[in-house]
């Protein structure tokens, strides 16, 4: 049974290697996404016992990612694989250091997780629970899903994780933040960017967006703040952690890396601010090379 359990979305990654828009560009990196995968495969990869709870199209995408998380050990015994929808595709571009997103999944497969795809005793023989606001936001479905997971995850004592990961393109801002604000109170482990902490929460003090979101419930935040490191807050306490410093080339799924080194660490048993400084470097590495899986550092 795995120590860390996620779900959400997995989605197929198309990487620009040159700048440009999409219609200006023509060569791609064909990688793996999808936050919570990610998640998975940082965990695995860095020693975790990881496991995973999506909904996959029976076409050769989602057997590319069965075939990612059999390499990677992720579990994927749980996953479920249906003709209805189609595993999700999203393109990344990139000009000069930035980089936007065009997202093809409307009606994915993983979008019909609901209720009834939860399995009770997997999530219950776990110790810690992660998921995101990306798997409220695909649908409604999963979106009380999630909060089901959450409600039967913390019954048995399982700890929460949780990143917001903001994405305006998939849901309203209204939305979005009512159904953070209620997740918050829930989690044991939030991991918000700057950007979350300034949506969630209208400020743009870091120690002022970490204070706010422990007064809502949360246990611990680690709120990532990119080359400037990370502020790990308690309620006992708050203490920044500097970046890495590094040569960074892409920093897709940097902080689902991030979120999985933390969580992995904490299953081992470190103290939270030793989750912050492993689950950094590990960030910090991943930013190196391109795409969101590849670059994810291997434990020695």
């Amino acid at each position: 049974m795995p120590d860390i359990v996620a779900m959400g979305e997995p989605m197929l990654e198309l990487n620009a290697t040159d700048s440009g828009s999409l219609r200006e560009v023509r060569a791609y990196q064909v990688g793996w996404g999808g936050d919570t995968s990610n998640f998975c495969v940082a965990a695995s990869r860095l020693g975790g016992k990881v496991g995973y709870l999506t909904r996959l199209g029976a076409d050769d995408f989602g057997k590319i990612f069965l075939d990612l998380w059999q390499a990677e050990g992720v579990d994927a015994s749980q996953v479920v694989l249906e003709d209805a929808g189609a595993t999700g595709v999203y393109f990344i571009s990139r000009r000069g250091a930035s980089h936007s997103f065009t997202y093809y999944r409307k009606d994915s497969a993983a979008s019909h997780l609901s209720v009834n795809d939860l399995p009770k005793e997997y999530i219950t023989g776990a110790q810690v629970f992660h998921t995101s606001g990306i798997t409220q936001a695909i649908s409604n479905s999963a979106c009380d899903a999630t909060f089901a997971a959450i409600e039967i995850a913390r019954a048995a004592g399982v700890r929460i994780s949780y990143d917001p990961n903001v994405r305006a393109s998939v849901w309203s801002r209204a939305r979005a933040r009512a159904i953070i604000l209620e997740t918050i109170p829930h989690a044991d482990f939030v991991f918000p960017s700057l950007e979350d902490g300034e949506f969630i929460t209208g400020s743009q003090n870091p120690e002022a967006i970490a204070g706010q979101l422990l007064e809502r419930g949360a246990k611990t935040v680690a709120l990532k703040l990119g080359d400037a490191g990370v502020l790990l807050a308690t309620h006992e306490q708050m203490q920044r952690v500097a970046a890495m410093r590094v040569q960074a080339v892409d920093t897709t799924g940097a902080g689902d890396t991030f979120a999985g080194a933390f969580v992995t660490a904490y299953v081992q048993g470190r103290s939270p601010i030793e989750c912050a400084r492993f689950a950094n470097a590990a960030a910090a590495l991943t930013t190196t090379g391109w795409g969101a899986v590849n670059p994810i550092p291997r434990r020695a």
